[in-house]
């Protein structure tokens, strides 16, 4: 089963930001794809189990971008 989570994330303007925010939340433990979109400030990561939030803002953050919140 797969559990998907919809971030809100702030500072995407291209490509390569959306590659570098999927890269960080790529590397948690149990996620198995992410999707950004710079246009949006969406980030929808798939994950094999309930994800921590502190992590996810940890990961975004470390990527060099402002986690908003969950969609």
């Amino acid at each position: 089963m797969s559990i998907t989570t919809v971030l809100s994330v702030d500072g995407m303007s291209c490509g390569h930001c959306e590659r570098t925010v999927s890269a960080g939340l790529s590397a948690l433990p149990g996620v198995t794809e992410v999707t950004a979109d710079a246009p949006t400030g969406r980030v929808t990561v798939a994950s094999a189990r309930p994800l921590d939030e502190a992590l996810l803002r940890s990961a975004v953050d470390e990527a060099g971008f402002t986690f908003v919140g969950r969609s």
